[in-house]
Order: structure tokens, then sequence, then C-alpha cells
């Protein structure tokens, strides 16, 4: 099928999103089905997958059948968006640089004429070996898929025999041959606790580089947004995770001291990395303060609006009581996108299930925090700080602090053993780095020990005084390492 959506002049492959929303009813070509959000049904589109429209605006059933196809729907729908965004780099290359070839004719004369653009020419992107890699993957992928189903006749991208011992084998035992040997992600960047206050106070709350409120911050949200970065900071999710948390995730508040930990589901973790995690009390508290105050607001006016419509069939309505334990399983099934659009009985009617709101309702999704994170850098920039964020650098600013303040307190506490009683002690508690790991949700070890080689190039002063008093100490969060890590009775790893 291809539909004609409108003769507009748009000369370069446009990526958009799959939504269930009336505006697309109207699509030329789709009438006979009933309209775009009839043909999705129809289909079995999952909402937000990515698709492409091609110079002429026109939709490529064959092309995008791979985004919605066995292959990625496995994947995490920000993994598919990424695919989808590499993609249309290659694709409008081939429109621009390539006198129009189509994408079912390209063939690696094509691709190593696109690698001297990006890679060598001076007025190219010139990027790195690490984004080039992660293009080079997509684009493999999707024409491995368009291979395997007789739409192409070869794979542009050239291969080669994957070396013995390498992870992540493809099929036949290949790899593509134009990955860039330099690639590394040894290279990892992070903020020091003081430096990250830095960034929040001015970048989210508003206040000056001295610490004083700044009379001219508009923000309305400074508290919850500065709340949700002390979240990411101190717990390591990442920002799809955090994003997706649902009040019925929360754990109860029952001490202000040392760390309350909840089970992070299957459903939200990428690559199903369903684990604990661990958040500071004090953060807890502040997390509760926001729901049953700003948030439920929130709620009440968009409730009195008749925002939450249970009849509403673009919803995952979920009509079990309220905190019952059949809810908080079929909550903890839904997906990222299935749970920004579900309700939930909670205690004074219909209410979103996720507990991070706009002030209009609905949940923050990832595309929002990121400009949360922008707005912030740019707050700094205009302070002329030399400090910025994202959320996946909090991601790292976690591992590292947290591997220094568990290495303290272990090695701390092997001190006085011999060495049989020392091995003893590894076998019953377990190593800081095995512990990170499993917090951050790694499937290799070798992942999580970037952070350890990033500690190590540190001089020791540096790592005497990178945590300071504000930062809990090591021997609150050393007593967790001889928690078990099975999950919960009735859920899955």
């Amino acid at each position: 099928m291809e539909a004609v959506i409108s003769p507009s002049g748009v000369q370069r492959w446009t990526l958009r999103q799959a939504r269930d929303h009336h505006e697309y009813v109207a699509v030329p070509g789709l009438e006979p089905l009933g309209g775009w959000r009839e043909w999705l049904r129809s289909v079995g589109i999952p909402d937000r997958t990515p698709y492409l429209l091609s110079p002429q605006l026109e939709y490529d059933s064959t092309l995008n059948a791979f985004f919605y196809s066995s292959d990625m729907l496995t994947t995490a729908m920000t993994t598919r968006q990424g695919y989808a965004a590499d993609l249309r780099t290659f694709l409008n290359f081939l429109e621009e640089g390539r006198s129009g070839t189509a994408w079912s004719d390209a063939t690696a004369q094509d691709h190593l004429a696109y690698m001297a653009w990006r890679r060598e020419d001076p007025e190219g992107a010139r990027i790195s070996d690490a984004s080039w890699n992660r293009e080079v993957a997509a684009v493999d992928r999707f024409y491995r898929w368009q291979l395997s189903q007789g739409n192409v006749r070869e794979n542009p991208i050239p291969q080669r025999r994957r070396r013995p011992g390498r992870r992540r084998a493809k099929e036949e035992g290949t790899q593509p041959s134009t990955y860039a040997p330099g690639a590394r992600r040894s290279d990892v960047h992070w903020l020091p606790p003081r430096s990250y206050r830095l960034w929040r106070d001015v970048g989210l709350r508003g206040y000056t580089p001295s610490g004083l409120p700044d009379p001219t911050f508009r923000g309305r949200w400074a508290d919850r947004n500065a709340l949700f970065a002390d979240a990411m900071v101190r717990t390591g999710m990442r920002l799809t995770e955090q994003a997706s948390l649902t009040t019925l995730e929360l754990p109860s508040l029952h001490t202000l001291a040392g760390y309350h930990r909840f089970w992070l589901p299957k459903a939200i973790a990428k690559w199903g990395s369903a684990r604990y995690v661990y958040l500071p009390s004090p953060i807890l508290r502040d997390i509760h303060s926001y729901v049953e105050t700003d948030r439920e607001q929130i709620v009440s006016r968009a409730r009195a609006r008749g925002k939450y419509d249970p009849s509403d069939p673009s919803r995952v309505v979920i009509r079990e009581p309220f905190g019952s334990s059949r809810q908080r399983r079929m909550v903890a099934n839904l997906r990222p996108e299935e749970r920004t659009r579900a309700l939930i009985r909670g205690p004074s009617g219909w209410e979103p299930a996720i507990v991070w709101l706009g002030e209009g309702g609905s949940p923050l999704v990832r595309k929002s925090w990121q400009g949360v994170f922008g707005d912030a850098n740019d707050r700094c920039h205009r302070a002329k700080l030399e400090v910025s964020a994202h959320a996946h650098l909090l991601r790292h600013t976690y591992a590292v602090t947290t591997l220094e303040l568990l290495s303290r307190g272990y090695f701390q506490s092997l001190g006085h053993l011999n060495s049989a009683q020392r091995m003893h002690y590894r076998m019953v508690w377990g190593e800081p780095i095995r512990w990170v790991q499993a917090r951050l949700g790694h499937r290799s070890q070798e992942t999580t020990n970037l952070y350890l080689h990033a500690l190590e190039r540190l001089e020791m002063e540096t790592r005497i005084a990178l945590i300071d008093e504000a930062w809990d100490d090591a021997l609150k969060l050393f007593a967790h390492l001889q928690d078990s890590d099975a999950p919960p009775d009735g859920e899955e790893f």
C-alpha cells in the first residue's frame, strides 16, 4: 500500500510516529479501511511505532513493516525510534547524494559513499566512531530483515566474517566490515556531586550561581523537575524506566533513614533487566509529597474537565480496585507506551497510572524530559557555567559515585581479615562491582567495568574529595550488598 498524504514539496524523508489520533483519519487512500486509526488496528501497529514518509510524502508499507516486525517488536520503542532516525539519514543521502536511488536498490557503493560523506567529507557531519557504528548497525539490521523477506536483492552493508570470541553474533557469523575499529565506550562522562547540585539548582530550580533565587526565573515546576533529576542520579535508572514508573510501584515510606527498595518490572526495564532499585528515603519522602499535593491537584483539575474517560478507546483501563494485588500485577505487565495511556482506579476516581505528570494532567514522556534537561543546560550556559547534563550522564554519575562509596566500605571491612576470611566474606557479601551491575541492569560486567576504569584514572586526592557530606556515606548503602536479588513473589527477572 502506498498512501499519498499530501502534494507537499518536501524533499527529504520524514520521521513520524503512529498515534491513535483523529488527525490522521483523513489520509487519502485509507478511506476504504475506515481511516488511519482503523488501519493501525487492523495491522496491529503499536502506538508510537515510528514510520518514514518518502520525500513525496508517500507511506511505503514494505519499508515500514520492519518497524513492527517480529524482529523489532522485541526491542524497546526508543530503540525502534532510534533505528528509524538513523535509517532516515541514510535514505536522505540516497535521495540527495545518489540521485534519488530507491532504498530497495541501494548497493555497497552507495554505503561506501555514505561513509565517506559522514566520516571524511569536510562539509559532512564528521561523526564519532561510536555514532557511526550505531548508524551502521541500524541500517544493517534493516537490510538484513528486508533481505530475509525477499524485498531486496542484496544488503548494501559490506560484510566480513565475525572474529571468534566476539559477542553479539550475527547471522552466518558475519558483521559489517565498515564498523569503525577504534570505537570505544571507555570515556565515561559524569558529574561530581557538587557539580551536579550546581547544575540542578541553576538549571532546574532557577537559582543564581551564588545560590540565591533568580528573580527572572519563570519555571513553574522547578521542584518536580529537580526531584526527578535527584531520583535519577541517586538510583541509576534509565530515563524511560523512571518516566514509566507508576504510583503502584512506589514503596511505602516507613523510615527516613537509609534506603527503600522497589521492584522495577521487566516490561519497562531495558533488555528486560528486571531488578531492585534502591531509593534514598529522603527522596522517596519528597516523591510521596509530590504525589499527594502537586500531582493530586493536577489530577483533580484534569478529572473535572473529563480528561480521564475510561470509555475512551485509546485508553488502557485497569478496572481492578485501587491497591489490589491484581491491579498491581496488571500494571506491572504494561510496556512504557501503554503506561502513558493507562488509567487506574485511584482513591478519588480515575487517574493516570504514571507518577510524573505535566500541567495538563498527561504523563511526561521521554521527549518531554529531554526538553527539561535541554532547557536546564541553556540556563546554565546563560549563567556562564561550564556544566551541563543529560539523563544518561546522571546514570554515569550514579555508577561512579556508588562504586566509590561501596569500595570504601568494602575494603575497610576486608582490612582486618586473613585471606581465607576474605574469600568467605566475598562469597557471602558479593563485590561492589557486581552489586552495581545488578542495580544498573547491565547484562555484562564488562560494561559496568567502564565505571571502575573511570575511578582508576582519578588521582587519590580527587577520589577522597569526590563524596562530600551531602552525599550518603558508604556504610548506609554498603549494608544492602547482602540483600537478595530474588524477585518478589509472582515476578520474573
